[in-house]
């Protein structure tokens, strides 16, 4: 009998320090590992693209359990060390199924994290979420209070409400804040003509390709403000959210509330410390594991207003705002146009030629919240991006 007890607290503490990591191999994803070691978690499966030589190396560290990759012309390559081995996006969904860890990293790039959000939440697990994607193009269908965002700034704003308490009702206005991305210092016209070496230097940090382009776009940003709305909006049913540049990249966001007060949230630039609270919850206090500021720095602290004339597509915000629905058609437009401009050689206004067609194409569009509906039309706004960037490449 005590042995059988015994054997229960064992499975209740693997349950409750295990996870899930999807995308390991990104930047999320090896900072996420970071945390998990530092707080003596422990990993059930990783899933990652095509790095397969880093993956090799994460299973020989952490030896997960179950495993999934991208391509099954990968599977050669694939070091499992006896891990059960799944592939593509029906094999993630399996894998998902079969874990047994209760919390799921979702650190996913793009399009491809939107599933395996769902599916961790029809398994009611809790979702660590650092997809965008997932609450940009189906917000409406994802519950919410299943999951903790990830994204500094979301973090921020959880973390600067939760100090509220009971006076979460007098907050007016939400703020996240931009860097500005590396073009923040140039004119209009020479951020239109701007190819990929000098938008993937920013100015800050060293981030993945994708979301440099798109924080010079500031389309990263937008995306923030429709989280920010799905996250938040029941806070105030008057709740406005905005952005501001700030380009020390020290304050994180900030909350107004009804008397005009402000309350900000400020800390280094690094994943650590909302990955910190996703995965150790209280525990994060006990090991804080993150730089911390000098308070000299603060005298870097730079705000500044999102200027249309350099961010051309920042003019679409009140409009997602307005109609979320329209998320969908922001990441499919988007996705084609940076995929064309890491390919093609093309300058950046071919990004921001792309996704305002699209968008003014679809802003009259009647859509539900089914989640077919939303699909449909991140499908029907993706065919029009493609012809659109079959234009600009004949």
């Amino acid at each position: 009998m005590e042995e059988s007890t015994l054997d229960s607290k064992n499975i209740e503490s693997f349950l409750k320090n295990s996870f899930v990591l999807l995308g390991s191999t990104g930047s999320i994803g090896v900072n996420a590992l970071k945390v998990i070691s530092a707080f003596d978690k422990k990993i059930e499966a990783l899933s990652a693209g095509s790095n397969i030589d880093l993956l090799n190396r994460q299973i020989s560290l952490y030896n997960p359990s179950l495993v999934c990759i991208a391509n099954k012309w990968d599977l050669a390559r694939l070091e499992a060390r006896g891990a059960k081995v799944f592939v593509g996006e029906e094999g993630l969904l399996e894998m998902l199924s079969l874990a047994k860890s209760r919390c799921v990293i979702n650190a996913i790039s793009g399009f491809a994290g939107l599933h395996a959000s769902l599916k961790t939440l029809d398994l009611d697990k809790s979702l660590i979420l650092s997809n965008k994607e997932s609450l940009v193009i189906a917000g409406s269908r994802l519950e919410t209070s299943k999951i903790i965002p990830i994204d500094s700034e979301h973090f921020g704003l959880w973390y600067l409400l939760e100090s509220l308490s009971t006076k979460k009702s007098s907050v007016s206005r939400l703020v996240i804040t931009a860097s500005g991305g590396a073009l923040r210092d140039k004119s209009a016209s020479e951020i239109m003509e701007s190819k990929l070496k000098s938008v993937l230097a920013h100015p800050n940090w060293k981030m993945g390709a994708r979301i440099t382009i798109d924080s010079a776009t500031m389309v990263n940003k937008l995306y923030e403000v429709l989280e920010t709305y799905w996250l938040f909006k029941d806070i105030n049913p008057k709740l406005k959210i905005d952005a501001l540049i700030e380009r020390s990249s020290s304050v994180h966001s900030l909350v107004e509330l009804e008397d005009g007060s402000l309350l900000a949230h400020l800390a280094s630039p690094d994943m650590k410390l909302p990955l910190s609270f996703g995965i150790a919850g209280k525990e994060a206090f006990e090991k804080p594991i993150i730089k911390k500021l000098d308070l000299k720095d603060l005298l870097k602290i730079d705000f500044r207003d999102i200027d249309c004339d350099l961010y051309p597509l920042w003019r679409y915000k009140d409009l997602l705002l307005e109609k979320p629905y329209l998320g969908a058609v922001l990441n499919a437009s988007n996705e084609v146009a940076v995929e064309g401009f890491l390919n093609d050689n093309l300058p950046l206004k071919v990004i921001l030629d792309i996704v305002s067609f699209a968008l003014e194409t679809f802003k009259d569009s009647k859509i539900g919240e089914d989640l077919k509906d939303l699909l449909d039309l991140h499908k029907a706004a993706k065919d029009l991006a493609i012809k659109r960037l079959q234009r600009h490449l004949a």
